[in-house]
């Protein structure tokens, strides 16, 4: 016991140095509905130091986020040894799977990374502490770019997935094959566009927006447009620039598309354009002061308060009727562009500790996974019978309480999964959907901020102030060129300018090696 209570303190001092940093969070993940059905999950099986090889059979210690339900150890292992059963006579690989809760998975994530306790994990580009930028800064990861061609792994999603989600040219992560481009749509209330007869098809941009917005403030709404207290900017203006940072914070730095260069957007006609527009909603009455001074929350688009709101585009943008209860209508308002961000925003990794043999039999096992449908669906939902079942139509119906619970997104690619009844797709629509998607320019494209990161950092923190309060209508028309000069003072009080500069030369030398 003293001996595994040392190690622990090892490790914890590791990480403390090895994954040190702060990640961005998508707003599409949700973390915070975790139902925990026990004090703590427990692996399937005592954790080794090392993968087990018993002949040729390699076993491959596996480590996944749950954001539904945590089974308890005993319940992973009956997944765990019904998945070994199913795969025995396929590939002379068997798994040793640990399920994790969603608000324990960084600590216990980074003590197994830095213990060598796990082979292959999960993880996302949003996701915080592990996620696959801070374990690419630190060499957490494994190189897999010359271990994928030729195996059903690699054959199992188009190239352009793969391309996308190289780090430095490199592939270090596996992704899953989902909604892996990034663009977004606003959406109106059906009941609403059909009372006042509007003409979502005339919808192309954010202004086209306005009319509906002045028939819908007839309601006398709360929220008439529901920002849903988010920054938007960064969303909204994917079609003029390329927000390589990934994080809303940093929105006031990106790759503007049309010169393929990095620019400081706070200086940008787009910036002036669209913080101009929400101060016109906002005297308007279409904005409400709740979502400028963030009082509006995760519970407020349940409701019957709003009219309008945003949407990212998913395959089935259907989906979102089931999420807020009620029937809404779409307007694209920008184009789908895929990115190493948007393709990896959920995917898995290999440890950088791991043997040569156990990252083989990694690669193996998630052919396996990505492709054999059986597979896909006992790893996502369970043993059927027990914790699913299917329907008429062949579409998944969980068991209510069932204590196995993954998601589709966060477990293989939706080409094999079987849909869930409340939320049908086919993989043809993932398929047109990314398909139809444009690799944005810098793809591929890492920045590393540490060479400026208390600069960065203090740039962040005045746009949580200042950019947070211009991009939701905070301020009067009259006063919205005076609070960009003002935002952009601070910004450079800040240290903006030593950002960008930074930034621009990582982005040229990144540049030069395509």
């Amino acid at each position: 016991m003293k001996k595994k209570v040392v190690s622990l303190l090892m490790a914890a001092a590791m990480t403390m140095t090895m994954l040190a940093g702060c990640g961005s969070t998508n707003a599409g993940a949700t973390t915070s509905n975790t139902e925990t059905k026990t004090e703590e999950a427990a692996p399937a099986t005592e954790a080794s130091t090392e993968s087990t090889a018993s002949g040729d059979v390699v076993t491959v210690r596996m480590m996944r986020n749950c954001f539904n339900v945590v089974p308890d150890s005993n319940k992973t292992k009956e997944v765990q040894d019904a998945i070994n059963a199913y795969i025995a006579d396929k590939i002379n690989v068997q798994i040793e799977l640990t399920d994790i809760s969603s608000n324990e998975y960084a600590e216990k994530g980074n003590l197994a990374i830095a213990n060598n306790e796990v082979d292959l994990f999960w993880t996302a580009s949003w996701l915080e502490t592990i996620g696959t930028k801070q374990l690419f800064a630190a060499n957490a990861c494994k190189d897999i770019t010359d271990l994928l061609p030729g195996t059903a792994l690699y054959d199992s999603m188009d190239s352009k997935q793969w391309e996308a989600s190289k780090y430095a040219g490199k592939n270090y992560y596996i992704p899953v094959y989902k909604d892996n481009v990034e663009g977004y749509n606003v959406m109106l209330r059906k009941d609403l566009v059909d009372k006042y007869g509007v003409d979502v098809a005339s919808i192309k941009t954010l202004k086209d927006l306005t009319p509906a917005l002045e028939a819908f403030s007839a309601e006398g709404l709360p929220y008439t447009y529901l920002t849903q207290r988010t920054a938007m900017f960064y969303r909204y203006y994917i079609d003029s620039f390329d927000f390589f940072t990934g994080d809303s914070a940093s929105s006031w730095v990106a790759v503007d598309r049309d010169t393929d260069e990095v620019v400081n957007t706070v200086l940008s006609d787009e910036y002036k354009e669209f913080t101009t527009l929400m101060a016109e909603w906002a005297e308007a009455g279409y904005l409400s002061e709740d979502d400028a001074t963030k009082t509006t929350n995760d519970n407020t688009i349940q409701g019957d308060k709003w009219g309008v709101s945003w949407w990212t585009d998913v395959p089935n943008n259907a989906e979102a009727n089931g999420r807020y209860n009620r029937e809404v209508v779409m307007a694209k308002v920008t184009k789908n562009y895929m990115h190493t961000d948007s393709c990896l925003g959920s995917c898995y990794a290999i440890a950088g500790t791991a043997s040569d043999e156990a990252a083989k039999a990694a690669i193996e096992f998630m052919g396996l996974l990505y492709t054999d449908k059986k597979l896909a669906d006992m790893y996502a939902y369970g043993i059927e019978g027990t914790d699913f079942n299917y329907d008429a139509d062949g579409y998944v119906e969980k068991v209510a309480d069932a204590a196995y619970n993954h998601s589709m997104w966060e477990s293989a690619n939706a080409t094999v999964v079987t849909a869930e009844s409340s939320a049908p797709y086919t993989a043809q629509m993932y398929l047109d959907f990314n398909n139809g998607a444009e690799i944005s320019c810098a793809n591929g494209f890492q920045f590393d901020k540490s060479p400026v990161e208390g600069a960065y950092t203090a740039c962040c923190d005045v746009m949580n102030e200042l950019g947070f309060a211009l991009e939701n209508g905070a301020f009067p028309v009259d006063q919205v060129e005076d609070k960009i000069a003002e935002y952009e003072a601070a910004l450079e009080e800040a240290g903006v300018n030593e950002v960008i500069d930074e930034f621009k030369s990582q982005y040229d030398a990144w540049k030069a090696t395509k």
